[in-house]
């Protein structure tokens, strides 16, 4: 199968690097650029020729509606996944007027991220056909599918406790993942460019929901050291 090429439009770089790094869990979905402003966008987007864009509304500098506009307006081929927390129903049905396959809206869950992907894929086999379709086929394009829940990282199941946030903790767990040797919490948080303090918080939730272990390094002096690594099971 044809890798689908997707392009990430997003002003926060730790959910940029999230959607990322989600997107490219999903065979045969590959991420090609990443922008975080409308001009830059409209630029790579021409260069890079993805077939979907994942895009925001709300961008420091520009509008992701701009955007999309513009994007019909040149008859640039991609399709367009909104991830905004853009909620009112006039931007809602403006996004959708100029041709968006799906709309999210921030916070939400990995799965329907998931769900997003795995739907926008059925679309392209479908339509990849060179036959007619049937009202059967087309009908089957407005049916959810269902989500493959072991490459949620991290789904929200529970309700998270105060002061723990989803993007926080997805970012966390991601690079703890991509670690091949335990961590301490004052390493991980100098990698991150995070206070100790939030990353202990987060490591606490993680150790007591059983996602990372922890050992304990004993030096000549003082306390042991906590060193932290992803739960293997």
């Amino acid at each position: 199968m044809d890798p689908i090429r997707v392009f990430i439009v997003e002003d926060d770089p730790m959910v940029a690097s999230i959607n990322k790094r989600f997107t490219e869990k999903m065979p045969p979905f590959i991420v090609v650029g990443i922008s975080n402003n409308e001009n830059d966008s409209l630029q790579l987007i021409k260069e890079t020729k993805p077939d979907l864009v994942l895009l925001d509304i709300f961008l420091t500098h520009g509008n992701g509606l701009n955007i999309l506009k513009r994007i019909r307006q040149r008859k640039i081929s991609t399709d367009i996944i909104l991830v905004t927390a853009a909620k009112d129903s006039s931007t809602i049905h403006e996004a959708l007027r100029y041709g968006a396959v799906d709309y999210l809206i921030k916070p939400f869950d990995m799965e329907r991220l998931q769900q997003a992907l795995q739907s926008y894929l059925r679309l392209r086999n479908m339509m990849s056909k060179n036959s007619d379709l049937s009202q059967h086929e087309l009908d089957k394009l407005n049916t959810p599918v269902e989500v493959t829940r072991e490459i949620v990282p991290m789904a929200k199941s529970t309700p998270l406790p105060k002061g723990v946030h989803q993007l926080t903790l997805e970012q966390i767990l991601g690079f703890l993942n991509k670690q091949e040797k335990s961590l301490s919490c004052q390493s991980i948080a100098s990698e991150l460019t995070m206070s100790k303090i939030t990353v202990w918080r987060y490591l606490e939730y993680l150790l007591e929901t059983g996602k990372v272990q922890v050992e304990l390094e004993y030096g000549t002096l003082g306390r042991p050291t906590k060193l932290y690594s992803v739960n293997p099971w």
